[in-house]
């Protein structure tokens, strides 16, 4: 039993209003799947900005967070106890702590090097919070694999990925670049007004998982299970191990969180924007080769796969069944991957089975700023912990969120049945129907380049605030 009080402040005045008490009993949930959140166009958008990826990069991240929305809540207890403020004053105390400055030409890795907009990473979670690129080919070395190997499009084939010290394995796809018609006609059977206008886009190569992750990749991380499998062979861990092991890892779920719906298999599901990405900087770690999520671009251009209909397969809603897990099909759960057929790219359950993240913060007006023009590699950066993409439809959902032109945004719903105060930056409790897969950039980023495709500033923020509500555990 937990009791809050509430109080009134008009004006930065204190007034004499009546302080009123609410009294809150705190669940931990009954562990059963929970009701899927309603759809909807969600909130309104915050306006778009035109980010280039690598090889095209101006400006950076030059979004700001839009102060209209509520979202960023979780930034507002740092301003109640004060004395966190004091861990600020430092800074200006020490005058001479000015010369640290002098070893940015050089000197990469500082003991409290500070991230965009003055947010200063502590020394446990450097590797966590810094571009990948930082160790990749440092510390980190590629796990040997002739089929991952490619200096240029034209050398790039499928290979097969063993996450190192485990039995478990994934596919990548190679996707060569080109350009296409992104978003939705005015024509198509349920179509939505964020879905245009339609805009040419440029997109370079890379690889993507042929399926989605599984929870056998995921947990290896997420349940620290490869830490506990060389603990129990006795197994001293890689250069690569180390790093990996040095990546945060999330807090233990409070139930299991395939809901029973299956492990063997199946997509992992129910994790955080913020999770996905954590995770695609582990497997990087463990295999010395940089894998990211796709920006919204490069998923809907892999998802289309040249084609320019409603559906990799056509316009024909009634073929669906061959290709995905949806409403109709599904029996009110998610499948194992690859059981349907691929698209002509190679790539299964593009549409259906779980949605899956992307890097991209959702506007629903983000594609008029591309209008008449060719746009490389466009990408809208994160801003805030919701309203945030996913792509493709699910098994809960009906045909037209299945189209490969489809949008939806991360809603606060998502996390509803999450008992924890602060509640979890790792895991969506109602999101049973949310996953991701990963890819890979022919061309490596620079670290520089890197920050757009990891935490951003607001995931940052809110990591280290709920690693003090944690008490450091993290």
């Amino acid at each position: 039993m937990r009791a809050i009080c509430f109080r009134a402040v008009g004006m930065g005045i204190l007034t004499a209003a009546s302080a009123a008490c609410l009294v809150m009993m705190i669940g931990c949930g009954d562990g059963k799947k929970p009701g899927t959140p309603p759809k909807g166009d969600g909130p309104p958008a915050a306006s778009p900005v035109d980010v280039q990826l690598p090889g095209d990069l101006p400006g950076a991240t030059e979004e700001k967070p839009q102060p209209s929305k509520p979202e960023p809540k979780p930034a507002e207890p740092k301003a109640e106890p004060k004395p966190e403020e004091k861990p600020a004053e430092p800074k200006a105390e020490p005058k001479p702590e000015e010369k640290p400055a002098e070893p940015k030409a050089g000197d990469g890795p500082a003991a409290m090097p500070a991230k965009t907009n003055g947010i200063e990473i502590p020394e446990k979670h450097k590797l966590s919070l810094e571009p990948t690129p930082t160790f990749l080919g440092k510390s980190v070395k590629p796990t040997s694999n002739p089929d991952a190997e490619a200096s240029d499009e034209a050398g790039m084939k499928p290979y097969k990925e063993t996450i190192s010290g485990a039995e478990v394995t994934f596919e990548m796809v190679p996707i060569k670049g080109g350009k296409y018609l992104r978003g939705s006609p005015d024509s198509e059977e349920g179509r939505k007004p964020d879905e245009g206008p339609q805009h040419e886009v440029e997109i370079e190569p890379f690889w993507m998982g042929k399926c989605e992750v599984t929870w056998e990749e995921y947990e290896l991380w997420c349940l620290k299970l490869d830490i506990q499998r060389r603990k129990l062979k006795n197994q001293e861990p890689t250069e690569n191990d180390h790093v990996a092991d040095a990546i945060a890892m999330p807090t233990n779920p409070y139930t299991d969180m395939s809901f029973s719906m299956g492990k063997d298999g199946y997509p992992a599901i129910c994790m955080t924007q913020l999770s996905a990405k954590m995770y695609c900087k582990w497997l990087s770690a463990k295999t010395g080769r940089y894998y990211r999520l796709p920006t919204e671009a490069e998923w809907e251009y892999a998802c289309r796969a040249g084609t320019t209909t409603a559906y990799s397969f056509g316009d024909d809603p009634s073929k669906l069944d061959d290709y995905a897990w949806h409403l109709d099909n599904s029996d009110d759960k998610y499948h194992k991957i690859g059981q349907k057929k691929p698209n002509p790219w190679g790539l299964h359950d593009m549409h259906g089975n779980v949605s899956e993240w992307v890097l991209d913060q959702y506007a629903a007006d983000a594609y008029k700023q591309f209008a008449g023009k060719v746009t490389k590699n466009p990408f809208v950066p994160g801003t805030r912990e919701f309203d945030r993409v996913v792509r493709g439809g699910s098994w809960d959902d009906e045909p037209p969120a299945l189209r490969s032109a489809a949008r939806r945004a991360s809603e606060k719903i998502w996390k509803q049945q999450d008992p924890q105060i602060p509640q979890s930056v790792w895991y969506l409790t109602d999101a049973t129907f949310v996953g991701f897969r990963v890819v890979r950039p022919l061309r490596t980023p620079t670290p520089e380049e890197a920050k757009l495709f990891e935490l951003d500033d607001q995931q940052i923020e809110e990591f280290l605030d709920y690693d003090k509500a944690q008490a450091g555990k993290m």
